[in-house]
């Protein structure tokens, strides 16, 4: 309010100097000095101002008229905050919106309108103000506090980890349990976030688990194959925050809190027999954790995202992330990889060479010089063989051909006596594939001998009683295949004539001694 009329008042009527003047209306002393010289211009004394109001006199001495303003119009603080997580929005595109939305009304410079944001920003108490853009990070990490489920059966009790993950400009929080926090675990749990929320944010952004991070550095941190493979899936980025700053992460700190005090505080006097049964039972109180509306904000988590993160998110790819491990593993001499503590078979070639097996819940894959060798359904039997015919060699692969009657088969295109020793080779061992190598190796007589000398070789065997592969590699040696067969007993009564080498049934007694 403007003081002329009691300025001059006090000068004209109670003769009071420029200095005291000021002094007692709060002014300058070049201020009343203008008063006063203009009123004398004028010709103005304190009978005539006395009867004119305050701006009349100012009419008078032909000063500005001030300029009155009015209310100005509030800013939608609350909104203001909300849009600038979307990307492109800054304050000074807001201010120019408020400007626009109120045209015809007093608003408050750029300058004031900053001021009452960064005031009420600052109301919110938050250690450390990140800006989240829509759809830009999901926030992601394992709660401290675990869930004890009880096996039916045994009553042995284990607990189940809860992992967390959380939106960063809307606040969109998921949780389930898992059996660890695994390799398998954090990123089943990453896909199942991924489901829940509909999409796939840009940034990934963990702490630094052995599960996820190779190399937790501050500067250069990377991400392990799995991660990799698992991001490169979804068409996302892994960042995770600097090792030591839990502060990168303050959205799903926060998160893990909620879910802490609002789910698991909720579940503590309920009894779990399975995994299952405890995310069912989460999966309820989720909904109602998304549902409850902020205290200094408007809304709740599930309407800020639906109105900010939806539209910004990725869409899922159309195939479902299978998780895969990764295992470097040596191929023995059997042509067999060890992958937990079962074997498979890889081609044969590639005895003694490193390849890497790919490992995910159902499959096995053997993988070599970037592209795959092998592949076998995964088998849980500890010390068993899972074996490929084609990874075989082919002396090997006919092995696993061999049988019984396939042997007589072979052996009776030789002739009636060859089938009747390889009869006796089978059938004179505990084992049938015992006697498969001497039948092997007998047969295989016929490609340096022939088909006529194996059968009279094999005959004579027969008729000397030395049913072996051996006698009959020996008879073909000889050549005795080739000679007549000797007479039986019932042919000839046969006597051994005397000669000097024979020395008699005299010769081994013991002559008497004599003392």
């Amino acid at each position: 309010m403007r003081k002329i009329k009691e300025c001059l008042r006090l000068k004209l009527e109670c003769g009071l100097s420029n200095e005291l003047v000021a002094r007692a209306m709060g002014l300058s002393k070049g201020v009343v000095s203008k008063y006063v010289s203009r009123a004398c211009a004028q010709g103005l004394d304190w009978p005539v101002l006395s009867a004119l109001d305050e701006s009349q006199i100012g009419a008078r001495l032909c000063l500005p008229v001030p300029v009155v303003r009015g209310e100005r119009v509030p800013i939608d603080l609350p909104i203001v905050h909300r849009e600038l997580r979307r990307k492109g929005v800054t304050l000074q595109l807001l201010w120019q919106e408020y400007l626009e939305a109120n045209a015809d009304r007093t608003t408050y410079r750029y300058t004031q309108f900053c001021q009452h944001y960064h005031d009420y920003a600052a109301s919110l108490r938050r250690s450390m103000r990140q800006v989240h853009r829509a759809g830009e990070k999901l926030f992601i990490d394992y709660a401290g506090q675990t869930v004890t489920i009880v096996d039916p059966d045994t009553g042995e009790m284990r607990a189940a980890h809860i992992f967390v993950a959380v939106l960063g400009a809307s606040n969109y929080t998921y949780a389930c349990a898992t059996a660890g926090e695994t390799q398998g675990d954090w990123l089943r749990g990453l896909t199942q976030a991924f489901a829940f929320i509909g999409g796939v944010p840009a940034l990934v952004v963990p702490d630094n688990p052995r599960a996820l991070i190779a190399c937790p550095n501050r500067y250069d941190p990377e991400p392990n194959l799995a991660a990799l493979r698992c991001a490169e899936h979804f068409g996302t980025a892994i960042l995770p925050a600097r090792p030591r700053h839990p502060q990168d992460k303050a959205k799903v700190e926060v998160g893990v809190q909620v879910v802490e005090r609002w789910i698991l505080a909720r579940l503590r006097h309920q009894v779990f027999f399975s995994l299952g049964a405890l995310n069912h039972a989460i999966a309820d109180l989720l909904i109602d954790l998304n549902n409850r509306r902020f205290k200094k904000l408007d809304g709740c988590r599930r309407a800020w995202f639906e109105t900010i993160d939806r539209p910004a998110l990725m869409a899922l790819p159309q195939q479902p992330f299978e998780h895969a491990r990764f295992k470097p593993c040596r191929v023995n001499i059997d042509y067999h990889v060890e992958v937990d503590a079962h074997y498979y078979s890889v081609p044969h070639s590639l005895v003694r060479r490193t390849v890497e097996a790919r490992i995910t819940d159902y499959t096995v894959e053997i993988l070599h010089g970037g592209s795959r060798v092998a592949a076998h359904a995964r088998s849980l039997a500890k010390g068993r063989h899972t074996t490929v015919a084609e990874h075989m060699p082919a002396a090997h692969r006919a092995h696993l051909e061999w049988t019984p009657h396939r042997f007589k088969h072979w052996a009776a295109d030789i002739g009636p006596s060859t089938r009747a020793l390889v009869e006796h080779l089978l059938t004179d061992r505990p084992h049938p594939e015992m006697g498969y190598r001497s039948c092997l190796g007998l047969l295989s007589l016929a490609r340096h001998y022939g088909h006529v000398r194996l059968e009279a070789a094999c005959l004579r065997a027969i008729a000397i009683g030395s049913r072996t592969r051996k006698s009959v590699l020996s008879i073909l040696q000889g050549g005795l295949d080739q000679q007549p067969l000797p007479a039986t007993q019932e042919q000839t009564d046969w006597i051994s004539p005397d000669h000097d080498n024979l020395r008699g049934p005299a010769y081994y007694l013991v002559p008497p001694t004599t003392h």
